[in-house]
C-alpha cells in the first residue's frame, strides 16, 4: 500500500511540477511586453495610455525580474511559489494568497453543497435506471438526465431566482451572509453534474450486471435488486468515482457562471473579475491553486480504486 501511495505522488509531483512551469509562462507569452501589458491595467479609465513612459515600463520590468533570464525568473518565482507566495493582486494591491483564502472557504461550502446535491438526485435515479432498465421508470429518469445535462447552468440559476426568490420569496436571490443563501446555488450547480452521473452509473450498473457470473446467478433464481446492491453496485461505482473526481475539481475552478449569477463570494467569481480587470498575477495564482487541487483529487481517488477494485492490487503485486 505504501509503495503504491508513494507511486502515485511521485506522478502527481512531476505533473504539478510541469503545471508550474506552463503556468509561470502565461505571463510571459502574452502579446508584446509583459511590463506594458501590466501598466495598462493600471491605467484609470479614461486616462490615455500614452502617458505610460519608458521609465515607468523599465521600473516594471525589473520589479517583476523580467531583465534577468528565463530560467533564473522561474526559480525566483517557484520559490516564492513554495513559500506561498503567489504575488500581489495588480487591482487591490493585496496579497494574492490571502484574497484567495478569504474565498476559498466559500467554494467549497458551495461545491459540497453542490456535490451532496448531485449524490442525492444522481445515486437514486442511476439505481433505478439499472434496476428497471427499458421501463417507464428508466424512461423517465432518462428523459430528466437529459433535460437537466442539457440545460445552461445560468439558465437554470435565472429560473430558479424567479421562481423561489422573486415569485414565492422563499430563498434570497443572491449573497451567501444568511444560511439558507445557499440552497439556490447548489441545486443549480448540482443538477447538471447530477444528470452525467445518473447515466453514467445507469450505463455502469448495466455494464456490470450483464457479466456471464452475474446472468448466472440471476438465472439460479437471485433477484435482480439483491444482485445489484449485493454484488453489482461497489464495481459500478468505479466509474463513477472518476467522474466525480473530475467533478469535484471542476466545482472548485468551474463554478464561476453559478458565483456570479448569485454573487457568491467564492473564487470563480474573484477569477471572472481577474480576467475581466487583466489582473495577471492572479491568474497565475488561481491556475496555480487549481491544478493542485486536481493533483490531489486524483491522488486521493486512485488510493481509494485500490480498495473499490481488487484488479488493483493485483496490479500492484505483479509489479512488485
Amino acid at each position: 500500500m505504501l509503495a503504491y501511495a508513494l507511486r502515485r505522488a511521485f506522478a502527481g509531483l512531476s505533473v504539478l511540477l510541469g503545471i508550474t512551469v506552463v503556468v509561470f509562462l502565461i505571463l510571459r507569452f502574452i502579446p508584446g511586453d509583459p511590463a506594458t501589458a501590466v501598466l495598462l491595467t493600471m491605467v484609470e479609465p479614461g486616462l490615455d495610455s500614452a502617458q505610460i513612459t519608458q521609465r515607468d515600463i523599465a521600473d516594471v520590468r525589473d520589479q517583476m525580474g523580467l531583465n534577468d533570464p528565463l530560467p533564473q525568473q522561474y526559480a525566483t518565482w517557484l520559490g516564492r511559489v513554495l513559500t506561498g507566495n503567489l504575488g500581489t493582486s495588480l487591482r487591490s494591491r493585496q496579497p494574492i494568497a490571502d484574497e484567495l483564502a478569504t474565498r476559498i472557504p466559500a467554494t467549497l461550502k458551495l461545491g459540497g453543497a453542490a456535490l451532496l446535491v448531485m449524490f442525492l438526485i444522481a445515486i437514486p435515479s442511476g439505481i433505478l435506471g439499472g434496476l428497471y432498465a427499458g421501463r417507464s421508470t428508466d424512461h423517465v429518469s432518462r428523459v430528466l438526465s437529459l433535460v437537466g445535462e442539457s440545460m445552461p447552468s445560468f439558465f437554470l440559476g435565472v429560473l430558479l431566482i424567479y421562481l423561489f426568490a422573486i415569485k414565492l420569496g422563499w430563498l434570497p436571490a443572491m449573497g451567501g451572509r444568511r444560511p439558507e443563501s445557499i440552497i439556490l446555488p447548489a441545486i443549480t450547480l448540482g443538477v447538471g453534474i447530477a444528470a452525467a452521473t445518473s447515466r453514467l452509473l445507469r450505463a455502469s450498473l448495466l455494464d456490470t450486471l450483464s457479466q456471464p457470473y452475474m446472468l448466472m446467478a440471476e438465472a439460479k433464481g437471485m433477484k435482480r435488486s439483491t444482485l445489484l446492491f449485493r454484488y453489482a453496485l461497489r464495481p459500478a461505482l468505479i466509474p463513477v468515482l472518476t467522474s466525480a473526481s473530475l467533478v469535484a475539481g471542476g466545482l472548485l475552478g468551474g463554478a464561476a457562471v453559478v458565483e456570479t449569477v448569485f454573487a457568491w463570494p467564492g473564487v470563480g467569481r474573484y477569477m471572472i473579475e481577474a480576467i475581466s480587470g487583466r489582473d495577471y498575477p492572479v491568474i497565475q495564482g488561481f491556475t496555480l491553486l487549481m491544478a493542485m487541487l486536481f493533483v490531489i483529487i486524483n491522488f486521493v481517488v486512485d488510493i481509494l480504486y485500490r480498495f473499490l477494485d481488487p484488479r488493483v492490487r493485483v496490479e500492484e503485486r505483479g509489479n512488485v
